[in-house]
């Protein structure tokens, strides 16, 4: 019987996988460690004496027809009817420190309406404005 010559061929290509094991490893060093390097140079404010918030907002309400009343809102007066030509001469006379001013339209009062009045206001000068909302009970939605 004749044996039959067997030559084992040697391979000739790279094991990649040690290659790969070890890029594994250094992306997940450079995952753990590039969030501390990014940390930068922040001077954070210290806690000191806070400048004091007004204490009594100006409130403005628009009706569902349209109608304008003003008031100081938490020094208990109540509301004075007015119009738009006067509001701003009321506002001015009721605005101190900066006092924030806060429009509660009514539900059906149309969009415009209230954005107009904010215009109004921050055309005259008044940028603390705010709108004044029921707050939902988010528990029920």
């Amino acid at each position: 019987m004749a044996r039959r010559k067997t030559t084992s061929r040697l391979k000739s290509e790279m094991n990649v996988v040690p290659y790969i094991d070890v890029m594994l490893v250094l992306l997940v060093i450079f995952m753990v460690t590039a969030p501390l390097l990014v940390a930068g140079n922040i001077k954070l404010p210290s806690m000191g004496q806070a400048g004091t918030i007004p204490s009594q907002p100006i409130e403005i309400q628009v009706a569902q027809n349209g109608s304008l009343s003003i008031r100081l809102r938490e020094a208990g007066q109540d509301f004075i009817r007015t119009n738009k030509e006067d509001l701003l001469a009321q506002v001015r006379e009721l605005h101190q420190h900066n006092n924030p001013i806060v429009i509660s339209g009514d539900g059906r009062v149309a969009y415009e309406e209230v954005i107009a009045l904010m215009d109004m206001l921050r055309k005259a000068g008044y940028t603390n404005l705010g709108l004044l909302v029921n707050q939902k009970d988010h528990a029920n939605h």
